[in-house]
């Protein structure tokens, strides 16, 4: 901050939620110009092992993962579309033991990644090289990001989580919330407490004055 920064934080460290909250205090930067590449290689691995299950291509199907990028994500089922056709349309009805196996090959990719081959680097380093390249051409793009909740969206306030936004060159456009049901309503309160326990609990104090 001493040279007179004045760009964009992308924070890629985890707890990514919890890094791009502290950033964003630390700095005193606005919470659009922090963001956390948040969901997005969650979201990546969602559409994958979607496609593979109705055998069509990753990018035909639409659809998020969303609160903490981590243990307590959870993925809005109810908007999951594959050809604008609602994701039972293809597969039939999914129960929660279908779900759950869907979220925890999403959820826990990174351990068989790093089993087989160490590190997990290659994933991010592709969401990464995606938000950047949004960023540098201002494409206002829709991508899922860790970003700031100021209580106009999912009646979150002040903590960072994953959602969908639109992003330019001067950082987030517009939050663009995703419609919830009341189960999936509930799993982004859950997510977003869990967050903002670890904040509150937090030993390191947020000060951006110094």
């Amino acid at each position: 901050m001493k040279t007179d920064f004045n760009g964009i934080f992308l924070i890629a460290a985890n707890p990514v939620d919890i890094l791009s909250y502290a950033t964003m205090k630390w700095t005193g930067f606005p919470p659009e110009r922090v963001i956390g590449s948040g969901t997005s290689l969650d979201t990546a691995r969602l559409r994958q092992t979607v496609a593979e299950l109705i055998d069509v291509e990753a990018g035909s199907v639409h659809g998020y993962v969303l609160g903490e990028h981590g243990d307590s994500e959870f993925i809005a089922w109810s908007n999951i579309r594959i050809g604008n056709l609602p994701i039972e349309s293809w597969t039939g009805p999914l129960d929660a033991e279908k779900k759950e196996a869907v979220l925890a090959k999403v959820r826990d990719a990174a351990y068989y990644i790093i089993e087989r081959k160490g590190a997990t680097a290659y994933g991010v380093a592709s969401a990464l090289a995606r938000i950047t390249r949004v960023i540098l051409n201002n494409e206002n793009a829709v991508l899922p990001l860790s970003v700031y909740m100021d209580g106009s969206n999912y009646g979150l306030n002040d903590v960072y989580v994953g959602t969908p936004a639109v992003l330019g060159a001067n950082g987030v456009v517009k939050i663009a919330e995703v419609p919830l049901n009341e189960e999936e309503q509930k799993a982004m309160e859950n997510s977003a407490g869990v967050l903002r326990k670890i904040l509150d609990d937090s030993f390191i104090p947020i000060d951006n004055e110094k």
